[in-house]
This record gives structure tokens, C-alpha cells and sequence, in this order.
């Protein structure tokens, strides 16, 4: 018998557990041991019903992810759950914790699934480029029908025991004793002869001829790009053309084509990544946390607002200070506005809203944030303002407080300077919409201790972010990268190449807008302010102006004055190419001399991505980013770089990092400019042969 799987019998009804901690993961010990077990229970003449359980925390809760990449060994997931679903005994699967991916096709391969009601069930494998490999595709539809079942694999959310049996998927909801429940359950179900049920025997109900045509177009846009998802409808529809047997063979096919795609790699790695993250290098595990029981917000604009909410989803009480009060109660009717707007979508309850906007509390006086444990500021991107901020905040808040900048671009050291315990600041910068986006750039200081850094990136978990920590310079590491983007982007305008194409080329590729539909979304008039600032303050290395600045002066700001790059019609996001816009790119390669010439969209991907790519080597070899996957999860969550391309930086390498340096090595050949001289760190490993992954 296997460690990992026992079988024992209480009075007349066998127990086949898995014990492998943590998560009961199927790796090989716990196939083989699952197929030892049933073995000795359909020996076992006094067990008239077998039932299949977890110990510990969770049912098995999907596949052993250490095993990816490997060889697989013998026997496979999908020829265990058949031999389930062939024993000669009535079979139960009883289901705690969260039964996923392979855990959940154990329990197809059962002929009645009960529940805890707190267990949750689902088959979550689109979001690692796959689809479920074990006979999930074929059974799932035959139990609930085609809909359905396309809604449960290619959303690949987990589901409740309570929606679970409303579907049709669990045949029991408990409370309490799991095992006394199934063991009951397991001896009702024999006194009653209950019928051993073969899901694989059942036919599927397709509800209409063009249900899998409909799917596809009704996620097209959703799931532009991925290929998973697709694969997910062709395995299903396999299940309602084919017997199982050709059926699961087809889902095979369909498997193994997606575990050797580029795609789900770069999937694999962004799972990986995520995880990863949070495990900060030099932090120790037992690093003492502070509490986070109160947070002060400074600034009740779209940003502070955003800032707040994401607090107060969590439970966090919030007090939130303005200058005057006409502003509180401006950004107090926005957060409101916005938790109303989520709860008539069906996201939230009238009760969820009251409860948000009761821990939200607001103030004229700094004195009033004296009691609370993080303060975070999210006023003008200006340095004088900001410093003057935490002069205030230094004065007020108690020993111990953590206090926050949500600064995108400027000097976190200098900020902390400004207050007489630089060890207490850090940066927070939000993503904005900061209620939506799942990004938290977390900037440490030079002096910023490693107990704030520990409490900050915890915290970022708690409100449902993705903490990423990263050091300093200008733009951390997110816009840092993003500049150089944007410049190589008007760049190509400049020589010749339309914005519309420009947008284009990058959509395709699988962001969710081109450089200049982002530079619309977010305002011309932001970045046109900040230059303009560095235009009076440091005149010598301020940028020369352009025909952005001839548009933002013509206050075309984007999409909220109905035109920027793109006009923009009426209640319509859809940006149209626009005459100002095309005259101004004219005037302005006239004034500077520069010969139009032909664009092609090869060198418009290489060059916006491949600027990004040697910017990423830089920033490495600073330290301000200490991993490449903080750099590519920085940019998935934060600027929708696409999942399936896996990060700037893992794409580079699935590249090549040699032909991604001799272009780099070409640009800079052409141009002399500084922006293409290939990092040190790309030449090196370029040479040796190596991948960013390797470091």
C-alpha cells in the first residue's frame, strides 16, 4: 500500500483516503496508491460501498504542479478514474476543502459526489493554457449538459457545493462530520440498491445545434488571442459527436497539443511567478508584521478614492483627509457611486455596500490620522506638495505607523528624508482604476526596514493585490519601461508610421490597447503637464516638444474631451484616425526635416518590445527589479502585457536572447542613440547562451 493512500472499513462501508500534504496533490505515489486502495476495497467482501475522501484540509485538490514538465509516469490520471468508474462497487466520492482540476474528475469517475457545504469544486485549467486532460471535457457534459459545461471549463472558476448541486454536478450538501456523513450516506445509498451511474454511459444534451459556434463568438473579444479556450469548446464538442472512448482520445489530443504550446508555458511561468512574488529575497519568513487595523488616505480624488475601496472591501476601517470639504464629499459620493454600480451588476449586496461605506470615515485635520497604522498619500505628482505631506504625517502619526506614497515616478528616498524615520516609508503605488487593477508596485527605500517591507507585502494579499516589491528610480520599474515604449512609439510615427498603425501592430500582438489608445484613456494632459514641469525645472534635460504637446495645448486630452491622438464620438471609446492629429504629425516632421519612409509592422513589434526587453536587462543590473518575473508580473497586472506571451522578459527569452541582442545591437548601430546600447546583462547572457530564467 502506497504512504499516501489508505484504505480501512468502518462497519460496512470502505474508505479509500488521501493523505498527502498539503493539498492532497495527485502526483505518482497518490495514482498508484489510489488504484492499490481500490483494489483492496473491491477484495474486501464485507464493504458493500467504497468512498473516495481527503484527509487533512481538502479533497484532492488537482494535479502535482512539480510534476509539469516531466516525463509522466505510469498509470496516468485518466486511466485511474476510468478503473474508478469501471470497479465492480457502488463508488462515492465525499468532498472537502477544494476539489480541482484532477480532483474534480476523481470525483466524474464516482457514481455519487457528496459535499461539505463549504467544499468548492472546479476545473481551473484554461488559466494554465490547458483544458482538463482526465476525461473532465467528456464526463462534465454528459452529467450537466454542453452549456454548462463550456461555462464551468472554459471559465475555469471554482464553483460552491451549494451551485454544485443546483447543476446537478453534487448529489448531497452536508454540514459537519464529512466522514460520518459519508459513511451514511454510503449505507443509505446500499440499503437502497441505489444504481451504480456511469457518467461516461450517459448521452449529452447539446440544447442546440449552433451551442458551440455561439460560445466562441460570445468570448471572442473576451479571449482574443488565447488558444486554450478554444480548445476547451472543440473538446467538449467531441463529447457530444463521439462515443467516450473516441471522445477522450480526442480530449487527449486536444491536451497535448496545448501542454507543448508556447502558450501554456508562458501560462505555467505567470502561475509560477505569482506565487513567487511575495517571497521577497533577504526577508526572512519570521520577520515581524504591524498590525494594519486603521489606514489614513490622503487626497479623496479618483485615486484616493480607489486607494480607500480597496481597503475598505477588505474590512479595513479607513479615514480618508482632504483640504476642504466640499472635496470629501465629492470623493465620498464616488466611492458610494462606484460600490452601487458593482451591486446592480449582482457583484455585491445592498448590505455589502452599507457595511463598505460604514468603516469610511473623513477629515479636514491631519491630527485626526494620530491613531492609525498605515497612512497612504495619493496627492499631486509633485515632489515640493508630497514632501510637505509627510513633514504633516511625521508630526501626527503615533510611533510605528507606516506611511505611504502612491508616487508613480518620483524619488522615494527623497520623500522619506522629509521625515525623521525614513525606516517607516515606503512606496505604494496603485494602478489606476486602483479599485480594479490587481497590481501593487511596492518601492523600498534605502532605508526602508525589512518590517515594513514584510507588513506591506502581506497587506498587499490581504486587499486582494498583487504585491510586487521593486527599488528606486525614476518610474520604478513598471513606467520606466513603459517610457522607453512610448518613446519608440512616436519615434516610429515620426519616420513615417501612422498612430492607427502603430495601435494596431501591439493589439495584435495581445495588449489590450496600442501606446496611443492608453495615452488617450489616460489623459495627454498628464504626461503634457510633467513635461512641462521638467521644462521649467531642469530646462537642459527636458524633453523637446512634439506633436503630442501640440495636441494636449489644443486641450485634446483624449477620451474625455472627445478627442487626443483619436477622435472620439459621442459615449463611443472607438478611436477614429483623426485629420488634427494627422496635421499636426505633418507640421511637426516639417519642422524637424525628417524624410517619411515605409513602416513595416515587424520593425514597430521589435522596436516597442525589444526597447522594453533591453530597459528590463537595466533595470536587473541595478537591482531595482531583483527577478525577471517581477518585471513580467509587474507588467501582466499592471499594463496587460498578455498572459499567454508570459512577461516581456519570458518572451524574450522564448525568443532567443542572441537574436534579441544582435537586433538590439543593429538598432543602436543605425541610430547611435543611447536607448538601443544593449544592457551588459543581455550581451552577457546573449553570449553564454543563456535565458533571463537562468539567473
Amino acid at each position: 500500500m502506497s504512504d499516501v493512500v489508505s484504505y480501512q472499513r468502518e462497519d460496512e462501508i470502505g474508505l479509500i483516503v488521501v493523505d498527502n500534504p498539503p493539498v492532497n496533490a495527485l502526483g505518482h505515489a497518490v495514482r498508484q496508491g489510489l488504484l492499490d486502495a481500490l483494489d483492496q476495497g473491491l477484495a474486501d467482501d464485507g464493504a458493500r460501498a467504497l468512498v473516495v475522501m481527503g484527509a487533512g484540509r481538502t479533497f484532492p485538490a488537482g494535479a502535482d504542479i512539480r510534476e509539469f514538465g516531466q516525463t509522466p509516469k505510469e498509470p496516468a490520471l485518466p486511466d485511474v478514474i476510468n478503473r474508478l468508474e469501471d470497479s465492480g462497487k457502488l463508488l462515492i466520492a465525499a468532498v472537502h476543502g477544494t476539489a480541482l482540476g484532477g480532483g474534480m474528475e476523481i470525483t466524474l469517475g464516482c457514481d455519487y459526489r457528496l459535499a461539505l457545504d463549504s467544499a468548492r469544486m472546479g476545473l481551473p485549467e484554461v488559466n494554465l493554457g490547458l483544458l482538463p486532460g482526465a476525461g473532465g471535457t467528456q464526463r462534465l457534459p454528459r452529467l450537466i449538459g454542453a452549456q454548462a459545461a463550456l461555462d464551468a471549463i472554459v471559465g475555469g472558476k471554482p464553483m460552491k457545493a451549494g451551485q454544485l448541486e443546483k447543476m446537478g454536478v453534487v448529489d448531497k450538501v452536508v454540514s459537519g462530520d464529512l466522514k460520518a456523513e459519508a459513511i451514511a450516506y454510503a449505507r443509505q445509498l446500499a440499503d437502497d440498491n441505489a444504481p451504480r451511474r456511469k457518467v461516461s454511459e450517459l448521452t449529452v444534451d447539446k440544447e442546440s445545434n449552433t451551442v458551440f459556434s455561439d460560445y466562441e463568438q460570445s468570448i471572442a473579444r473576451k479571449k482574443r488571442g488565447f488558444l486554450a479556450p478554444f480548445h476547451c469548446i472543440k473538446a467538449v464538442q467531441a463529447a457530444t459527436e463521439l462515443d467516450f472512448a473516441a471522445g477522450q482520445k480526442r480530449e487527449r489530443e486536444l491536451f497535448t497539443e496545448l501542454l507543448n504550446s508556447p502558450q501554456s508555458a508562458a501560462q505555467r511561468h505567470v502561475f509560477f511567478a505569482e506565487r513567487e512574488v511575495g517571497k521577497v529575497p533577504g526577508i526572512a519568513k519570521d520577520t515581524p508584521r504591524r498590525e494594519i487595523a486603521q489606514v489614513g488616505i490622503i487626497g479623496a480624488g479618483t485615486m484616493g478614492g480607489g486607494i480607500a475601496m480597496n481597503f475598505l472591501s477588505a474590512g479595513i476601517p479607513v479615514k480618508m483627509l482632504e483640504m476642504k470639504q466640499e472635496a470629501l464629499d465629492k470623493g465620498v459620493a464616488l466611492i458610494r457611486k462606484n460600490y452601487e454600480a458593482t451591486a446592480k451588476k449582482g457583484r455585491m449586496t445592498s448590505e455589502q455596500v452599507e457595511r463598505c461605506m460604514s468603516l469610511l470615515t473623513t477629515t479636514l485635520s491631519y491630527d485626526d490620522l494620530s491613531d492609525v497604522d498605515l497612512v497612504i498619500e495619493a496627492v499631486f505628482e509633485n515632489m515640493k506638495v508630497k514632501k510637505e505631506v509627510f513633514g504633516e504625517l511625521d508630526r501626527v502619526t503615533k510611533p510605528g505607523a507606516i506611511l505611504a506614497t502612491n508616487t508613480s515616478t518620483l524619488d522615494v528616498n527623497e520623500i522619506a528624508q522629509s521625515t525623521r524615520r525614513p525606516e517607516d516609508v515606503i512606496g505604494m503605488h496603485f494602478f489606476s482604476p486602483a479599485n480594479v487593477m490587481k497590481l501593487l508596485e511596492n518601492v523600498r527605500g534605502e532605508a526602508t526596514s525589512d518590517e515594513v517591507i514584510a507588513t506591506v507585502m502581506d497587506l498587499s494579499k490581504r486587499i486582494g493585490k498583487v504585491g510586487v516589491l521593486v527599488g528606486v528610480c525614476y518610474g520604478f520599474v513598471g513606467n520606466r519601461i513603459l517610457h522607453k515604449r512610448q518613446a519608440q512609439a512616436i519615434s516610429l510615427v515620426n519616420e513615417g508610421a501612422a498612430p492607427a498603425q502603430v495601435d494596431k501592430v501591439l493589439y495584435d500582438f495581445g495588449l489590450p490597447m496600442g501606446p496611443f489608445a492608453m495615452a488617450d484613456l489616460a489623459g495627454l494632459d498628464v504626461g503634457w503637464r510633467i513635461r512641462e514641469g521638467l521644462r521649467e525645472s531642469d530646462p537642459a534635460n527636458a524633453p523637446e516638444r512634439n506633436w503630442l504637446d501640440a495636441l494636449a495645448e489644443q486641450e485634446r486630452w483624449g477620451q474625455k474631451t472627445g478627442g487626443g491622438v483619436f477622435d472620439y464620438a459621442e459615449g463611443d471609446r472607438t478611436p477614429r484616425p483623426s485629420e488634427v492629429t494627422a496635421a499636426e504629425i505633418e507640421k511637426y516632421r516639417a519642422e524637424q526635416g525628417i524624410d517619411t519612409r515605409e513602416v513595416s509592422d515587424t520593425e514597430i513589434l521589435e522596436r516597442c518590445l525589444y526597447v522594453m526587453v533591453n530597459e528590463g536587462a537595466k533595470i536587473l543590473e541595478e537591482g531595482v527589479a531583483m527577478r525577471p518575473l517581477d518585471i513580467d508580473i509587474v507588467w501582466i497586472y499592471g499594463y496587460g502585457f498578455p498572459v499567454y506571451q508570459g512577461g516581456p522578459m519570458f518572451w524574450a527569452d522564448s525568443i532567443g536572447l542572441d537574436k534579441v541582442h544582435a537586433k538590439i545591437q543593429q538598432f543602436h548601430d543605425e541610430t547611435g542613440h543611447d536607448d538601443w546600447k544593449p544592457a551588459p546583462l543581455l550581451e552577457r547572457l546573449a553570449k553564454e547562451g543563456k535565458r533571463f530564467a537562468d539567473l
